[in-house]
């Protein structure tokens, strides 16, 4: 194409309200160049707001398309993490979990006045605490004394957080304590407050035996490196 049509080109699609891309692009030129010829051309106002829109569109879909990489890269990676994870651990054995629960008591359970308690807030962890405890000293769910830890804003929901770590725990409302209401001098704002569902702590009763086990294989693992 001569450069007199392709000018002549360019200025009637800037006229029809093109962008100065989209022309450089149709035309296969450089924007400079396509700015350049079509520099005194004034758009109206309904082509200005076309031009708007379709560029607020065009960001959008290329901020929902980056997202999607985003997170097609993000499953990749997670699913070579689980694939690695799977050939690292299979089946626990009893020292596995032994030595798994001695980590989980040590940095969340009771070292104290001689009494066995562990705290946490995730479920999934409360269930692998409680199953430890049953699998390596045979305990049964009828020995497990559980209570609520919560911040006084969630005071109203006190019951429909109990039922939900005894949904959780699968022990009934029997064997929950009262609920240990935690008060702070600025009420705490909370961006998923009624997802919130405090601590759990899990005693065992009568386990003065388990709680010296406890604090000796602690100890013992501390010594081992």
């Amino acid at each position: 194409m001569a450069k007199s049509e392709e000018r002549n080109s360019a200025v009637k699609l800037r006229q029809e309200g093109y962008s100065i891309k989209d022309i450089a692009n149709k035309l296969r030129l450089s924007k400079s160049t396509v700015s350049v010829w079509c520099r005194g051309i004034e758009l109206s106002q309904v082509q200005i707001q076309r031009l708007h829109d379709s560029m607020v569109k065009g960001s959008y879909v290329g901020r929902i398309k980056g997202s999607k990489i985003q997170h097609e890269k993000r499953m990749m990676r997670i699913e070579e993490a689980e694939k690695w994870s799977a050939n690292k651990i299979s089946k626990l054995s009893e020292r596995d979990l032994l030595l798994a629960l001695i980590g989980l008591y040590w940095g969340e359970g009771s070292k104290k006045n001689r009494v066995l308690f562990i705290n946490n807030s995730d479920p999934v962890m409360i269930k692998f605490i409680i199953k430890g405890f049953k699998k390596l000293f045979n305990i049964d769910n009828n020995r497990f004394i559980l209570a609520v830890g919560l911040n006084v804003v969630h005071r109203q929901r006190e019951k429909e957080i109990i039922n939900y770590w005894s949904k959780i725990t699968g022990m009934p409302l029997t064997q929950f304590r009262k609920t240990i209401f935690i008060k702070t001098k600025n009420k705490k704002n909370y961006n998923n407050f009624l997802n919130h569902y405090g601590t759990l702590r899990i005693n065992v009763s009568k386990s003065i035996d388990i709680y010296y086990k406890m604090i000796a294989l602690i100890k013992t693992l501390s010594e081992g490196i």
